[in-house]
Order: C-alpha cells, then structure tokens, then sequence
C-alpha cells in the first residue's frame, strides 16, 4: 500500500529540482522516489553493534596470509603487467 510523504521546500529548491527531474524526462514524484531509493542504497544495515560483532568473529579465526610487502609488490605487479600494450 502506497503511503502520501509531504515534504516542504523553499521555492528555489523545489525549482531546481523540477528542473533536473525535466532534464531527466521524469516527474518531480518520481524523480525523488529515485533519489530517495538511491540515498537508502548507501546506508549501512545493521547497527555498529552488529558489524563490531562479526569483526570480532572474524578476528576469532587464524585464515592463512602473505606477507603485506610481498602482496602489495604482487598486487602491483599485476596492474603494471595489464597497463603495457
């Protein structure tokens, strides 16, 4: 079920968002869906409760690892090799 959402703008906002949303060959309505949709895309789920917890779960475990030096050596290695014709 669709829910009405007010929101209130100074005039030259809201102006300058009719004019992106035309830009775009959108609505305002549905220009801002958009932006709203993309904005909640970019928070974090979970609490920093929960993600301090799987860190030290993480932590609880010995997974094999190089040397950093060397990987990085390696890594760079890597980029030089696909940037030479």
């Amino acid at each position: 079920m669709s829910k009405r959402l007010q929101v209130l703008l100074d005039e030259s906002e809201l102006e300058e968002i009719r004019r992106i949303a035309a830009r775009k060959h959108m609505t305002v309505a549905e220009w801002v869906r958009q932006s709203l949709r993309a904005s909640r895309a970019d928070e974090p789920i979970g609490g920093v409760e929960a993600k301090l917890e799987v860190l030290a779960r993480a932590r609880r475990h010995a997974f094999p690892s190089g040397d950093i030096d060397r990987m990085l050596a390696e890594i760079e290695a890597g980029y030089l090799a696909r940037s030479r014709p």
